[in-house]
Formats: structure tokens, sequence, C-alpha cells
């Protein structure tokens, strides 16, 4: 028979209803650091519209005078010409109402502010949004939006680094950065290893890169595989794009409204809606946004590119 033990102790179950827990704010595994928005040049907006005026290039060709002759000469004349009718943007918005029952947030706000993780973690998916929309909307998204001159198609399906050279030279004038899905990432380093060429890294934000020709390969889940975030199979077809920012070079421009009323963040407006009957509170989340790409050259588009190629190494 088992000699009982000569000490009775507190048992662990019951102590634990004394301890303090530490405990984290809410997680959300769906956030992705947003690298395209940070690396985007963005425009402040007066009106909520942005006209991107262009010159009729090709129609009146600008003659110009280079001579050493000392003697009168007939100077060219000409004059250059503007689009009649130029394209205008106009600001989407993304909303959402976040409602709060006040009771909750009355009573469980300690540590974490009740109130304030909804707020963030509904900002943080409105911004999701925005990103998505940067890359996917039928109006003003890049992939979308790209000219047809500036689309290539990946030789053999994996992309190579042949492809993103044919990709540099649609986007030569000081290109900013590659945008691709992670997975179409990881098949251009496997083409790479293959080839005997590593990429090269760098670090940008606190986070290494992969880059080719000393230009970045940013990662996004909003250029998707196959329609997905999170394609289930290791095959897929995506796209990789090359993209030049800024309205000094000509590139792409993201376009926000300035000084919206309730500006918690460049664009972003929360505003507080009133209390129901219920006692709950509703709070609305508005941000208003639109890109433009100021010059056809400003974005390059690979096509088909396959993520299911793997390599034997032997």
């Amino acid at each position: 028979m088992a000699e009982k033990s000569k000490f009775q102790t507190l048992n662990a179950q019951a102590a634990y209803q004394l301890a303090n827990v530490t405990k984290t704010s809410p997680q959300f595994e769906s956030l992705t650091p947003r690298w395209l928005t940070r690396l985007l040049d963005w425009k402040a907006l007066e009106t909520g519209i942005f006209r991107l005026n262009k010159v009729k290039e090709g129609d009146t060709p600008l003659d110009a005078l280079c001579s050493q002759v000392a003697s009168p000469v007939n100077i060219p004349e000409g004059f250059v010409d503007y689009e009649a009718k130029p394209r205008e943007y106009i600001l989407n918005s993304i909303s959402t109402i976040i409602n709060i029952d006040t009771k909750v947030s009355d009573l469980y706000s300690s540590p974490y502010d009740q109130i304030k993780e909804q707020l963030r973690l509904a900002i943080e998916s409105v911004r999701e949004r925005q990103e998505s929309q940067l890359i996917n909307s039928d109006d003003y998204g890049l992939l979308k939006n790209a000219a047809d001159s500036q689309r290539i198609q990946s030789r053999t399906g994996a992309p190579t680094p042949d492809d993103l050279d044919e990709l540099i030279s649609k986007v030569w004038k000081e290109p900013s950065f590659f945008l691709a899905h992670p997975r179409a990432i990881a098949a251009f380093g496997r083409e790479c290893t293959r080839r005997g060429v590593p990429p090269p890294t760098e670090n940008l934000f606190g986070s290494p890169f992969l880059t080719w020709r000393g230009i970045p390969l940013v990662p996004t889940d909003k250029l998707f595989v196959d329609g997905l975030k999170k394609p289930k199979s290791q095959a897929g077809k995506t796209n990789i794009m090359l993209v030049r920012t800024g309205e000094s070079k000509r590139g792409v421009v993201s376009l926000y409204q300035a000084g919206v009323p309730g500006e918690q963040s460049r664009g972003l407006s929360v505003r507080f809606m009133g209390i129901d009957k219920s006692g709950v509170a509703s709070y609305l989340l508005s941000i208003y946004c639109s890109a433009a790409i100021l010059a056809d050259d400003a974005v390059g588009v690979l096509e088909g590119v396959d993520v299911g190629e793997y390599h034997d190494h032997k």
C-alpha cells in the first residue's frame, strides 16, 4: 500500500484561480505587412478627384534645330498638344460599421480597451482590403489597368531570370520593385538556384527581400494564385508585376482624401454614430482611395507564372 504524503498542499487548479494571467491583444492571422502600401507614393487630394493630363505624343511632333551655321536659318515651329478629355479618377470608398455593446466595453476593458481593440482590428482589415483593391480593382487596380503592350507571357511557365529580365525591359525607366505572391517568389528562387545564380537579398523595413538586378521582389498575398490567397495545391498560376512609383518619375501614385472628418491616419476616417436603445454603440470606418498609372511603361506584368515547378538537385 502506497504511503501517503506527509504534506498536504494547495493543488494547482485551485491556485490558478488567484493567479494573474498574462494575455495578448487579439491576433488576426490574416493580417499582412502590406509592403505595397508602404512602397507606393501617396498623393493627397482636395476634392476626391484626380485628373491625369497627358500630352498627345506623336500627333504633333516637335522639331528642334541643332546647328553650328552662323548664317540665318529657319527655326522649326510647333507646339505641344494635350488630350482634350483626360482620364479622371474619383476616389472609391471602403467602409464598415463596428457595433460594440456598451456594457461589454464598460465592464471588460482592462487590461485591453475593448473599443480600441475592436477598432484596431477593423482598421487593419480595412487596410488589407485597400491593398487588395490597389492591385485588383477593375476601376483602378494596377493588375487590371496595366497596358496590353506591357504584358508578357512566361516562357516556360516557371518564373525564370530571363522572364524577369524581359519585364525589366518593359519598365526600364527607374523601376522600383517587383510585386509577387510569396509562392511565385519561392518559385523564382528555385529557378535561380537551378541555374547557379541565387538572388542576393536586401533589407527593407527591417526584413530581408530577394532581389533581381538590384530590384527587390516584394511579397503580397493579394496577387492571387488561381484566384486564391492561400492555394491548397502545390501547382497554380499567378502574375508577377514590376512597378515604377512616383509622380516625378511618371510612375504609379496612390490617391487619398486629405483632412476627412474623424481622420485617424492617411485617408482613414473613424466616426462615432451614436448609441441605440439597446446600449449598442456604432462606429463608421471609411477609407477613400484610388491609384493612377501616370505612364503606360510604369507597370509591367508577367502572366501565366507557374508556382508548382520543383527540381531534384543531386
